[in-house]
């Protein structure tokens, strides 16, 4: 039997290589049960009891599936402590939801969301990443791909969508920078007390500047987003202040931060693989698609999320109590090696590619997946087409255990 001698809960463990940890949950998968893990001590949240590791892509697949059994809504899904009150004000978005409540929500703002609108935004879409590459060539080598272009697109495009004038664009990005920080000092800080103050800042600073514009879109409303969710009727409903304020966070997490980090993860895969960029620009229109959907399965941007179990319940021959929690590792699932052959190349071609970088088929798969797809395809087709040999190296990577980032990326033209 293997002993686990290492702790996904330890900040330690997530300071460790891309490598290290790959084969750390290469011995949880072959595990003949999910490893259970104790909690840390954090300042800001009670320490709970411990969580089960769902590594493998059946398990993540089965709960996901299996949302009544295995809840986001007790306590978060998005932190292994449960959420603090005080934090639920600012980060209760529906993605920390059960139905009836998470569906109710889901219905109001996904119309914002269908392929066809997605579709619509593809002009802007294609200007923005034109006006990213035009600075990174203004700017010649030497910069970081992440300022100039793979944090660039996806905040402009939610930060026009939802009519928030460039003049915030930055405010913006430093707090969703916060909240995403996992234990990366160059944002959060080295206390942890200090990171949980600064969390709760950034929450509430972003929450007032949503809340602020959709007062002022409820006197006059324009046709962006925001607009269009202080003023919409789905079957009677609409959104309270506090839940706008909560889902324009969401956006940040889902639509802004997974899409920066695929992009830049895009470009060092490309230029640690020469032999796969040559086989993308012979065909760039037809391997694109495959290269966005393989760049998202190795990359995982989103590395778990967290249920609790409503009632005793067994998946795939083992067996959970009511009140256990569990923590889906779509960054291991992803590289499970009875669904993907030969799971850490990196295959442009990969057919099937089951992969779970936006979550599992389910009520929580990702909303903005359309979104998400088609930023990453336009801005790789602007940037390949007109700057085919440009390289990105010595990726610096956020400490976090929940977004698997870069922060910084050096290149080359």
């Amino acid at each position: 039997m293997d002993v686990i001698d290492f702790d996904l809960s330890s900040r330690e463990f997530w300071a460790q290589s891309q490598g290290e940890r790959a084969a750390a949950f290469e011995r949880l998968r072959r595990l003949d049960a999910p490893a259970f893990f104790e909690e840390i001590e954090i300042p800001w949240a009670e320490r709970g009891p411990g969580y089960y590791a769902l590594v493998r892509h059946a398990d993540v697949v089965g709960a996901s599936r299996n949302a009544k059994v295995f809840s986001s809504g007790q306590g978060g899904a998005t932190t292994i402590p449960d959420l603090p009150e005080d934090f639920v004000e600012y980060f209760g978005s529906m993605i920390n939801m059960d139905d009836p409540k998470h569906a109710r929500l889901r219905r109001i703002v996904s119309r914002a969301f269908t392929a066809t609108m997605v579709t619509q935004l593809k002009d802007q879409i294609a200007a923005v990443s034109t006006q990213c590459v035009d600075q990174l060539l203004d700017a010649g080598s030497g910069g970081d791909f992440v300022d100039l272009v793979a944090a660039r697109l996806p905040l402009k495009i939610i930060c026009d969508l939802m009519g928030l004038p460039d003049s915030e664009h930055q405010y913006v990005l430093d707090r969703s920078n916060v909240i995403l920080s996992g234990f990366d000092p160059e944002y959060a800080g080295e206390d942890p007390t200090e990171t949980g103050l600064k969390l709760l800042n950034a929450g509430m600073e972003l929450q007032q500047l949503v809340q602020d514009l959709a007062a002022e879109r409820e006197r006059n409303p324009t046709g962006d987003l925001t607009s269009a969710l202080v003023h919409g009727n789905v079957d009677g409903e609409k959104l309270t202040m506090q839940e706008l304020g909560s889902f324009f966070i969401l956006l940040l997490v889902a639509g802004n931060e997974t899409t920066r980090h695929s992009i830049s993860s895009a470009l060092h895969l490309l230029t640690v693989n020469p032999d796969v960029r040559a086989q993308l620009l012979a065909d760039l229109d037809g391997r694109l698609p495959g290269a966005v959907e393989e760049v998202v399965r190795l990359t995982s941007p989103v590395i778990y999320m967290r249920r609790k179990l409503t009632r005793d319940f067994e998946l795939n021959g083992h067996g959970y109590r009511e009140g256990d929690k569990v923590v889906l590792f779509y960054c291991s699932a992803n590289v499970d090696e009875t669904v993907f052959p030969d799971p850490y190349r990196f295959d442009i071609t990969r057919d099937p590619n089951p992969h779970l970088g936006f979550g599992a088929a389910g009520p929580h798969f990702c909303l903005g997946a359309h979104l998400a797809r088609l930023e990453i395809t336009v801005l790789l087709e602007e940037l390949l087409r007109r700057v085919p040999t440009i390289e990105g190296a010595d990726p610096v990577r956020l400490h976090s255990n929940f977004i698997n980032g870069i922060k910084h990326l050096r290149y080359t033209l």
